[in-house]
């Protein structure tokens, strides 16, 4: 069973769902949190909420201003008109008052009065008309107190009579409250001040003008300005909602055409309109987008000379080095028959010849990967079973090494579909670095699963790498320490392939390391190809207590009857491997 696989880029994640909410106006559910995504999302919405909210304040405060200037000039205007109007007909009444002799009459003080309260009516603009005598000593030829228009002694404050009466010269006025014809209340205002009446002395006198007429003016202007100033709103926010698009609109396919630029499509380009600022913005992204597209083009070409070059080199020392292999195990086989350093030699060259052969073929390997013609073989395996085997097969360099290799395995024997070759030289590479690096001390193997993978862990306790070091362990070529002498060979390739591997098999190969401490090294792998991964079963990080006694630890085997993986319950212990 074969499949082309595709480099992932790591451990694939489970896709999650995100739930946007588009903006209704037929949902006002959808208000808020639509409102909120426009807001985060559209600089266009964002731009014109602010220069609505600033214009709306700006507009409120002027309108605020403006009705309470136009109140306070009416109130003034009508003021001044209604104390003329009343000093006008003051001064007539007084008039007719100091042209008569009543020689202390009753009747004709009475007449008196009547004639003096027609000419106040005939010389005002109101007919609400209130006349009080000041003393308050009875007197049998006082005229009696008059009140015309529902002007009443009540609607007179105290404040008001007592400053009238106490400074006869003076005009005082106050704001109150009417009534009209129908019952309702209505602003007003009363002016008082006195007048001499011959024989029996001052007499208060008041006139109330009401203020409807100014009311309904204003009540009018303010509506106006309102109105005017919700119409300038919505002009304003026109006006801007079509600047904002005229200058949005570029920036949007600026947007998009740099995402399509990011996705790989290198021929698109920007509309270039006019000659503004826009359009130099334009031509300039245009020119950064060619310039771009020429170095992918150039690097692309180059990269394809490279790997072109790298698999014909490699093809073509293929036959010499078979040539070179055979001759160097023929001499290999012989060398008990030569002289001591003829020997050594012989066998330095069957071991560089050895490892020049690893090269080659780890090259070839890169050189697929390069062309992403790599195909998987696919077959169902044990995980835990494939460990096992590969810890056998290196147990005698383990030992060279002084190196004791533990397999810890609660799970990973059910059978996993997975390129069973390229698996088992990952572990290769993985427990092989181990034995390198691992000072001698023991190394543990754990192999477990869970419901959607399964992950195989090579610890080792030896020297351990700094953090930038393990950042770059996976590169290349590259070597935490280029003085230290590979020990077992190597190409310097083994862990980029094997991240290679792994991220065809749709895993992941990920290495925790700390200087002192070692180094864990961890392959996860999906039950299913093409499934994603939720979670490892094994865990990255070691703890701080990870240097436990290691003698407990032992090697997990499956029952006899070979039950399937039950997702991580031992299945027995034996002995070290």
């Amino acid at each position: 069973m074969s499949r082309r696989a595709a480099d992932s880029g790591g451990q694939p994640v489970a896709p999650t769902t995100r739930t946007s909410v588009t903006f209704d106006w037929r949902h006002p559910a959808t208000w808020p949190e639509g409102s909120s995504a426009l807001w985060r999302t559209s600089l266009r919405f964002r731009t014109l909420l602010i220069t609505l909210a600033c214009t709306a304040l700006a507009i409120a405060i002027a309108c605020v201003w403006m009705a309470l200037a136009i109140q306070n000039d009416l109130f003034q205007s009508r003021l001044e008109q209604v104390q003329g109007d009343s000093s006008r007909a003051a001064v007539a009444a007084q008039r007719t008052l100091d042209s008569a002799e009543p020689q202390g009459d009753r009747v004709r003080l009475q007449n008196l009065m009547a004639a003096v309260s027609i000419e106040i009516a005939r010389q005002s603009a109101t007919d609400r008309i209130a006349l009080f005598r000041v003393d308050t000593e009875p007197s049998s030829i006082a005229p009696p107190n008059i009140g015309a228009g529902g002007l009443t002694e009540d609607l007179i404050s105290d404040g008001l009579r007592e400053r009238v009466q106490t400074q006869p010269s003076t005009q005082w006025w106050q704001s109150i409250a009417l009534t009209d014809a129908g019952g309702a209340e209505i602003p007003g205002i009363v002016v008082g001040q006195q007048l001499a009446v011959p024989d029996v002395g001052a007499y208060e006198l008041y006139l109330a003008y009401d203020l409807e007429a100014a009311s309904q003016t204003l009540g009018f202007v303010q509506v106006t300005l309102w109105i005017v100033g919700v119409a300038l709103l919505v002009l304003i926010g026109a006006i801007s909602w079509f600047v904002l698009r005229s200058v949005a609109t570029p920036i949007s396919e600026a947007a998009d055409t740099s995402a399509q630029l990011a996705s790989g499509h290198l021929e698109v380009r920007l509309p270039v309109r006019g000659e503004d600022e826009l359009a130099t913005l334009g031509r300039s992204f245009n020119a950064m987008a060619d310039s771009i597209q020429t170095q992918i083009k150039e690097l692309a070409e180059l990269s394809l000379v490279q790997q072109r070059f790298v698999s014909d080199v490699s093809h073509e020392l293929r036959t010499p080095l078979t040539t070179i292999r055979l001759a160097a195990d023929m001499i290999n086989d012989q060398r008990e028959s030569f002289d001591p350093a003829t020997a050594r030699a012989a066998e330095l060259l069957y071991a560089q010849v050895e490892r020049f052969e690893i090269l080659l073929t780890d090259l070839l390997e890169i050189s697929r990967y390069d062309a992403g013609s790599v195909l998987l073989e696919l077959e169902p395996t044990s995980l835990a079973h494939l460990a096992e085997d590969v810890i056998e097969s290196m147990d005698q360099l383990a030992q060279q090494h002084g190196s004791d290799v533990r397999l810890v395995a609660p799970g990973g024997y059910s059978p996993v579909d997975m390129d069973a070759r390229r698996v088992r030289r990952i572990v290769r590479n993985l427990l092989g670095n181990a034995i390198e690096h691992g000072e001698g001390r023991p190394i543990v193997v754990t192999v477990d699963s869970n419901a959607s993978a399964v992950a195989i862990g090579v610890r080792d306790y030896g020297l351990g790498m700094r953090p930038g070091d393990a950042e770059r362990v996976f590169d290349r070529f590259w070597r935490a320490d280029p003085s230290r002498k590979r020990s077992i060979g190597g190409s310097g390739l083994g862990l980029s392939i094997a991240l290679g591997d792994a991220r065809l098999h749709g895993g992941s190969l990920a290495v925790w390391s700390e200087a002192g401490r070692g180094s864990n090294f961890v392959l996860t792998l999906p039950r299913q190809p093409g499934v994603p991964i939720d979670a490892s079963p094994l865990r990255l990080e070691a703890d701080n207590d990870d240097h436990a006694p290691l003698e407990d630890l032992g090697v997990l085997q499956p029952e006899p009857d070979g039950a399937g993986d039950d997702g991580g319950i031992p299945r027995g212990r034996g002995s070290s491997s």
